[in-house]
C-alpha cells in the first residue's frame, strides 16, 4: 500500500508536477488498505515514506516492530515499582504528585528531567488508576428491563406537524417497559402538565395502576401536580431519566423513531388529515393497535400483545369515584379578609368565617374544581363574581341577636325605669300594691 502511494507521487513528478504539489494531490485521495477499507495518508507521512524509499528501497517501507512493553522503556525499574506501590495506597494521586513523591524519596534526582506524560502513560499500560474522580457524565450505565407488565410505564413526547396547515402538535406515547405494549397516546398543542395528567387518567382507567413511571425532564413531567398525583394519588414511584442521555430512554426513543417513520411523517402536509387534537388522538390510537400486533425483534419474534396478555394480574381502582379522588391534590392557601382565595391565577369565594385564616384547599387537577373544609364538611368553591356581589343583598351577622338560651337582658336602666314609672293597674286589672300600702297595714295592726 505504501509503494502504491509513492508510485502515484512519482507518476505526477514525471509528468512535470512539483514534488510538493504531487504530495498534496495524492494526500487528498482515498487509498485502499489491505483489508479493503479506504484510508487517507497525510502529506507529512508521504514525504517520510519517500525519503525512506530513496535511502533504503522497498525494505525501508516495511513497518517497524511496534511490540510494546507492559511498563515503560524510558523509566527505571525502581520508579515503576514505586508507581505501583503509591497507586495502590493512593489511587487518586496525580502524575505530577507521584513525580514529586519520587523525588522526595530519592528515586528520581531533582535535576533529572522526567516527563509527566511518560509517567501517566506508564500508569495506563500497567492498568493503574489515572483519574482523580469519575467524570460528570460517567455512571453505572447498564441496560435494564422490568419483568412484569405495568411495573414500569415509559412516557415521552414526540413533536410533529399535521394537516395541510402543518400545525404543530405533540403526541405523548405511553409504553409498557416489560412487554413494549403501546398503552395509550394523547395529542395536544404543547407538552403540558394538563395533557400528561389527562393521558395518565385514561391509562389508569384502561390498564390499571402502575408501579413506576419513567419520564424525562419535559415541562409536563417535572411539575408539582405530576409529583403529587403519582406519589400521593397513585402511590407509585416517579423517576426522571438523566439529562442529555437519550440511551437511558432507549426503548421509548426507538419507539418514537418507529412511529415517526410509519405514521407521523405521513401527517405532515396531508390536506385530508384533521389537525384537531381529538382526531389525531383517534388516528394514533388506531396505529397503536396495529403496532401491538406486529412481531417485535426484542421480544424474540412475539408481538407486544402476546407478551401483554401473558403478564401478571392488573390492579385497578375500586370504582370511578376512587379514580377521581386519586387526582385530587391539596395545597395550603390563606383566605383574604373579604373571603377570597387565589388559585391558579383565579379568584374564588370562600365561606364566611374563614377570612384571614389558612385553609387546605383540595383541587382536582383535571376539571379544576376546588373544595375547602368548613364546619365539618367539604364545601365546593365558586369563582368570584364581583358584578353579582355588587347588587346582592348582604347577610346580617347572627352574633348581634340574643342567643335562645339567654333571653332579653334586664339592665339597670330598665329596672330604674320600671321602678319610677309603674303602671296604674297590674296584669290582673287591679291596682298594684305599693310600699305606702304596706306601711298603713302595719299601723292598723299596731
Amino acid at each position: 500500500m505504501r509503494y502504491s502511494v509513492l508510485a502515484q507521487v512519482e507518476a505526477l513528478i514525471l509528468g512535470g508536477s512539483r514534488t510538493s504539489t504531487a504530495v498534496r494531490v495524492v494526500a487528498g485521495r482515498d487509498h485502499v488498505h489491505l483489508d479493503g477499507r479506504p484510508v487517507r495518508v497525510s502529506g507529512r507521512t508521504i514525504q517520510r515514506w519517500r525519503a525512506a524509499f530513496l535511502e533504503g528501497g522497498m525494505a525501508a517501507l516495511e513497518p517497524k516492530d511496534r511490540s510494546r512493553t507492559q511498563t515503560s522503556q524510558a523509566l527505571s525499574e525502581a520508579l515503576i515499582a514505586f508507581l505501583r506501590d503509591e497507586k495502590r495506597r493512593d489511587p487518586r494521586a496525580s502524575a505530577p504528585e507521584l513525580l514529586r513523591r519520587a523525588q522526595a524519596h530519592g528515586i528520581v534526582a531533582e535535576d533529572q528531567p522526567v516527563d509527566r506524560t511518560t509517567l501517566w502513560r506508564a500508569c495506563r499500560r500497567m492498568g493503574l488508576a489515572t483519574r482523580a474522580r469519575p467524570s460528570k457524565r460517567e455512571g453505572d450505565m447498564r441496560r435494564w428491563r422490568y419483568p412484569h407488565r405495568m411495573q414500569c410505564v415509559l412516557c415521552d413526547g414526540k413533536h410533529f406537524r399535521a394537516g395541510g396547515s402543518r400545525a404543530r402538535r405533540v403526541a405523548l406515547f405511553f409504553l409498557d417497559d416489560a412487554t413494549r405494549y403501546g398503552l395509550d397516546v394523547r395529542v395536544g398543542a404543547s407538552e403540558s402538565t394538563e395533557l400528561f395528567l389527562h393521558g395518565l387518567y385514561d391509562l389508569v382507567r384502561k390498564h390499571g395502576l402502575p408501579d413506576l413511571l419513567y419520564l424525562d425532564h419535559g415541562a409536563g413531567f417535572v411539575s408539582e401536580d405530576t409529583l403529587a398525583v403519582v406519589q400521593g394519588g397513585l402511590s407509585a414511584w416517579l423517576v426522571h431519566g438523566q439529562r442529555k442521555y437519550p440511551p437511558g430512554r432507549g426503548a421509548v426513543e426507538r419507539f418514537n423513531r418507529t412511529a415517526s417513520e410509519q405514521i407521523l411523517r405521513a401527517l405532515d402536509g396531508a390536506t385530508a388529515v384533521d389537525p384537531g387534537d381529538g382526531a389525531l388522538t383517534l388516528r394514533l390510537r388506531h396505529y397503536l393497535e396495529r403496532y401491538n400486533d406486529t412481531p417485535h425483534e426484542t421480544l424474540g419474534g412475539d408481538t407486544p400483545r402476546q407478551r401483554w396478555e401473558q403478564g401478571r394480574a392488573l390492579r385497578f381502582p375500586e370504582d370511578e369515584a376512587d379514580l377521581y379522588r386519586r387526582f385530587v391534590v391539596r395545597q395550603s392557601r390563606k383566605v383574604s379578609q373579604d373571603h377570597v382565595i387565589r388559585m391558579d391565577g383565579r379568584l374564588w369565594e370562600a365561606p364566611r368565617g374563614l377570612g384571614g385564616s389558612w385553609v387546605e384547599v383540595a383541587r382536582h387537577v383535571l376539571d379544576r374544581r376546588l373544595w375547602v373544609p368548613h364546619e365539618g364538611r367539604m364545601v365546593e368553591l365558586a369563582p368570584l363574581d364581583p358584578h353579582a356581589n355588587a347588587t346582592d343583598r348582604r347577610g346580617r351577622p347572627e352574633d348581634d341577636g340574643p342567643l335562645p338560651s339567654e333571653g332579653v337582658p334586664h339592665t339597670a336602666a330598665s329596672r330604674a325605669y320600671d321602678r319610677d314609672f309603674l303602671p296604674l293597674i297590674d296584669p290582673q286589672g287591679g291596682f298594684p300594691e305599693t310600699d305606702d300600702d304596706d306601711e298603713s297595714e302595719e299601723d292598723d295592726q299596731t
